[in-house]
């Protein structure tokens, strides 16, 4: 696996970091049912949940990249698939929010990256399984 998917995939969790921090800023527990919801199954203090549950995200993601992605393990792009198709739900989700609404809905400003780097990350996947099957036939 190149080097340039390594790190597309880790810029993909640190916008993620970030992403969850301008949920957070934003209240998006506060707004959003499913959010709400899930914030609640941790604790009765929602912004404590939500926060909990964000941090959880970012520490899996990190933990995916040290552990499989930055070492090239053969399952890195089995670790990598699930966040891909996560983020690009999170940027078409808080996008169409935003349309719906007529105006912010919090995280369009780090949505649209998560978006953009879950295609990206995706086309190289692809590419590299691509030649990596025609290599081997």
């Amino acid at each position: 696996m190149e080097l340039r998917t390594r790190n597309v995939f880790l810029v993909l969790v640190l916008t993620q970091a970030a992403h969850s921090i301008e949920e957070y800023r934003f209240a998006l527990y506060e707004v959003f049912a499913p959010a709400r919801f899930a914030s609640s199954l941790v604790s009765s203090n929602l912004a404590l949940g939500f926060a909990i549950l964000n941090s959880a995200i970012v520490v899996f993601g990190a933990w995916c990249y040290f552990a499989r992605v930055r070492p090239g393990r053969s399952s890195a792009a089995f670790w990598m698939w699930p966040w891909i198709l996560v983020e690009l739900g999170n940027g078409i989700v808080h996008s169409a929010m935003a349309i719906l609404r007529g105006g912010y809905f919090p995280v369009l400003i780090t949505a649209p990256v998560l978006f953009v780097l879950a295609a990206l990350l995706a086309s190289q996947l692809l590419r590299y399984r691509r030649s990596s099957t025609w290599a081997a036939t």
